[in-house]
């Protein structure tokens, strides 16, 4: 049963996935994040001016990027009466930005809401701690930007730490992960043919070359490699792991946005709703294993919702590593034939703040073309927390 005061999304679309120091490798994260806040408003078909907030999910918040969400709003040329401001639950920021564009209509802070998540990974900086109070002697160290914020610092060790954690915990075997991590190349590279993604993506024109340009349209991290060689890879982070970079997601830039607002809203605009938001929540686990906290965020949901997740049709299940998504999809009784579909991070990449826009997208075209009717989006989140979002397809 609808209601006037359901939180629908009207429109949402993303850029194609960037590698590391791939297509995307000159493109600010500023500038991802305008263009999919543009288009989103123009496939809405509202006007620039009817955003009453922008939020954005984003976790390198360096440097100038200390601006990222008034930027992106501003650049992508709504007003400047029109407010942002951005949001860091590391991988869960871009849904994190959904959730609290719920919460601004909810209570009525707002009509219209656009949330978006962008990141360029590739351009993290590195930096020196002691330059500003001058070093006196000895070897100064460079760090990089990109690895801190993959570095959980109260251990401190590497979110691949926490994988291998996981795997052992839930007895989680190299062969296992190493099947999935093909199964989602594959998954990828048959959407990619056969233009599954097409509609949902943004193309842009990104600098190639010193004066040319060149579109870039079609998710470039997927890998067509042969299932027996994934077993030839040396463990990424500890000598004795199984953990690899063919079973862990991919290092990557992106952004995606989507509109926001009240079923009331809709219909006094004449807007066509996509879909519902039926809920959301966060659980907190072990930052040891960070990567299980879909599991128990997903249940706190369910609980909410009074629904069970073996009912939901379609679940983007966030693949920061093999080892964590088959960890959740056995706790959780995943029926996996619905799981990632159209494959996931493994292949496609997890560019962080972006990708919890980028699975709400995904899953909303996929329902579409699919006539599916409920679907789940569950991250991991780093640090040990997990955030899931529950939708609906309007006309179901």
């Amino acid at each position: 049963m609808t209601q006037a005061n359901d939180i629908v999304i009207v429109s949402g679309v993303r850029t194609a996935i960037g590698g590391f120091n791939g297509s995307l490798k000159h493109t600010h994260q500023h500038d991802l994040g305008a263009a999919v806040i543009r288009e989103a408003v123009a496939r809405a078909g509202i006007a620039p001016q009817e955003v009453d907030e922008v939020i954005v999910g984003n976790v390198g918040q360096v440097a100038e990027s200390g601006f990222i969400a008034r930027i992106c709003q501003l650049r992508a040329g709504l007003p400047n009466d029109t407010t942002a401001y951005s949001v860091n639950r590391q991988c869960g920021s871009g849904l994190q930005a959904l959730a609290n564009g719920m919460q601004a209509l909810q209570t009525a802070q707002a009509e219209i809401v656009v949330a978006c998540g962008t990141e360029n990974m590739t351009q993290l900086p590195y930096y020196l701690r002691q330059a500003r109070d001058g070093y006196r002697m000895g070897h100064g160290v460079l760090e990089d930007g990109l690895t801190s914020i993959l570095t959980w610092p109260e251990g401190p060790y590497h979110n691949g730490i926490t994988a291998e954690n996981v795997a052992e915990r839930f007895a989680i075997t190299r062969d296992a992960m190493d099947d999935f991590a093909w199964s989602s190349q594959q998954k990828a590279l048959s959407a990619i043919a056969e233009g599954r993604f097409r509609d949902q993506i943004l193309a842009l024109d990104v600098p190639d070359g010193k004066k040319a340009t060149r579109r870039f349209d079609t998710d470039e991290h997927p890998r067509d490699t042969a299932r027996e060689k994934l077993a030839t890879l040396r463990p990424a982070f500890k000598a004795d792991g199984v953990v690899t970079a063919a079973n862990s997601s991919g290092i990557n830039d992106g952004a995606a946005a989507l509109v926001m607002m009240t079923r009331q809203q809709a219909e006094q605009r004449g807007l066509t709703p996509q879909m519902r938001i039926r809920g959301w929540a966060v659980a907190g686990c072990g930052a040891e294993i960070m990567g299980f906290g879909p599991a128990p965020a997903t249940r706190r949901l369910m609980d909410r919702l009074g629904m069970d997740v073996r009912d939901i049709d379609l679940i983007e299940l966030n693949e920061a590593f093999a080892a964590q998504a088959l960890a959740v999809i056995n706790d959780l009784q995943l029926d996996a034939s619905r799981v990632n579909v159209n494959g996931g991070a493994i292949a496609l990449g997890h560019p962080v703040g972006a990708s919890g826009a980028i699975l709400p997208v995904k899953l909303m075209y996929e329902m579409a073309r699919s006539g599916a009717r409920t679907g789940l989006v569950t991250m991991c989140v780093g640090g040990g927390q997990g955030i899931s979002m529950v939708f609906e397809r309007e006309g179901a």
